[in-house]
């Protein structure tokens, strides 16, 4: 490439990917947001297959790259990181997902894992569930997240309780519950920040 590709805009970035064509469309049809691009399902319907799985493939390749991060280094260290993950990986559900960062001993990511899909205003998580997946890993510690497909990212009750019953029951396992987040949109609410842990 004659240009490099750190000063490529995001169109061009996008061109290289899809096609310059595909890249002008889909931005129009996505209000210029490349996050949305990123997130599954695609925000617009488009024809062309191939660009369809190009974009799934970037959306893997980028997830991959953050799980890569997070087991390379505490979590604790690189806030971050796991905000985007959990942003790319549930914020365009259309259905309430509920899934478990599993964390070694240094808080370092053993394995991300979808543990219960719902509805779009409800999912049912089973604590026994949740202790015998967090066990099979030999977990020290688990973050837990969710997604609001409704967009409004502030916790429930029932959130707050059912995140009291998994973090009891995993106490008596020896395991921390470190944080649960609550994925809505862009926006991305934390238990922990929020004194709810």
């Amino acid at each position: 490439m004659s240009r490099k590709i750190e000063s490529m805009s995001d169109a061009d970035l996008l061109g290289v990917l899809v096609g310059s064509r595909a890249a002008a469309h889909l931005l129009k049809d996505a209000s210029g947001s490349l996050s949305q691009l990123l997130h599954e399902p695609l925000p617009v319907e488009y024809t062309q297959p191939q660009v369809a799985s190009k974009l799934k493939a970037a959306t893997k390749l980028v997830r991959r790259s953050f799980v890569e991060s997070m087991q390379q280094r505490d979590v604790l260290g690189s806030p971050a990181a796991v905000r985007d993950f959990l942003r790319i990986t549930l914020s365009r559900r259309d259905y309430e997902v509920f899934m478990a960062l599993f964390l070694d001993a240094q808080n370092r990511v053993i394995a991300p894992e979808e543990l219960f899909r719902g509805t779009l205003t409800q999912t049912s998580v089973y604590p026994r569930e949740v202790v015998k997946r967090t066990l099979v890993h030999n977990a020290a510690a688990v973050i837990f997240a969710h997604n609001h497909p409704s967009g409004v990212a502030e916790p429930s009750r029932a959130d707050e309780l059912l995140t009291r019953t998994l973090r009891d029951a995993l106490a008596l396992v020896d395991v921390r519950v470190l944080d649960h987040f609550i994925v809505a949109g862009n926006g991305v609410v934390s238990f922990s920040e929020r004194g709810l842990l």
